[in-house]
């Protein structure tokens, strides 16, 4: 039995970038979210586009696991 360590490699790698890229998406979400609270209290406009950038992150977030799941259950 031989270990292909490239390949091992290269899926560490991917894993590790999806993963920083999937967290970062939620951390705008979050981000987004709080920015909507704080534009809704002091009257400002830009509460929706906040609330709308939020649920975008939040979406494609779970876009990803979905596709996540897709690729393990096909």
């Amino acid at each position: 039995m031989s270990i292909d360590w490239a390949a091992l490699g290269s899926v560490f790698g991917v894993s590790l970038a999806v993963t920083v890229a999937l967290v970062g998406l939620f951390t705008l979400g979050i981000v987004g979210l709080s920015k909507q609270e704080t534009a809704a209290t002091s009257g400002g406009g830009s509460a929706t586009a906040a609330r709308t950038g939020a649920y975008a992150c939040f979406a494609l977030c779970a876009a990803a696991v979905a596709y996540g799941i897709y690729l393990i259950v096909a």
